[in-house]
């Protein structure tokens, strides 16, 4: 592959002469995850190693949709719509990691009574003991990543594990430059929770365990 592709990227998406621009491979990001490092004169893709055997026309829709976000930019180009739809469909074909055998168990639950037992179990695993982001689902890898915290309560945990198995059901739309995540077909699925006041009680959750990480460095 030219390494030209990604000025080229650029030029398209704003019609400018490209800064000095710099993409590698790296091992230590996990799926089709990708950052990048900018400055006027520069910019430095680094891309998961995943991304060396896919096309190069999807490459670049990576790209400039990582260019709209630092430049702040509502474009809609091919590349992006072809990088879109391909990170929309990398889930169905992802290899499934090992799970943790209750997350399995209580996805089984989930399963079987909001989703008629048909959705394919994405690997499920436990994060950190974040207060902050309780649960991830990662569409290139189709993987749910749960805080530990919620390992104390088990209704909180359901709770949380549906909202994520509901962006594998109902992924992403894409307007204006922006991804939308929580379209109305989402929130109107997320009210099927038995628990109707989940969120307050999941707020209330996550305030305590704030307060007492608070307490105990004041000790």
């Amino acid at each position: 592959m030219e390494m030209n592709w990604p000025q080229d990227a650029y030029t398209e998406l704003t019609g400018e002469p490209s800064p000095h621009i710099i993409v590698t491979y790296s091992g230590r990001f996990s799926g089709y995850n990708a950052n990048v490092r900018y400055t006027r004169r520069h910019m430095d893709f680094r891309l998961a190693k995943r991304w060396k055997d896919v096309d190069e026309d999807i490459q670049k829709g990576l790209l400039q949709h990582l260019m709209c976000r630092v430049l702040k930019l509502k474009e809609d180009t091919l590349h992006i719509r072809l990088y879109e739809e391909f990170l929309r469909q990398a889930s169905e074909y992802a290899p499934q990691g090992e799970s943790d055998p209750y997350l399995v168990e209580r996805f089984l639950v989930l399963n079987k009574q909001y989703f008629a037992g048909m959705m394919t179990q994405p690997t499920l695993t436990w994060g950190r003991a974040s207060t902050t982001k309780l649960g991830s689902y990662e569409y290139a890898t189709d993987t749910v990543r749960l805080s530990t915290i919620l390992k104390e309560d088990e209704d909180l945990l359901d709770y949380v594990l549906y909202h994520e198995l509901l962006h594998k059901k109902h992924k992403f739309s894409c307007s204006n430059g922006r991804t939308h995540h929580h379209t109305p077909a989402f929130r109107a699925d997320e009210k099927k929770f038995w628990l109707k006041d989940a969120e307050e009680k999941l707020h209330a959750f996550v305030r305590q365990k704030k307060q007492k990480k608070k307490s105990w460095w004041k000790w």
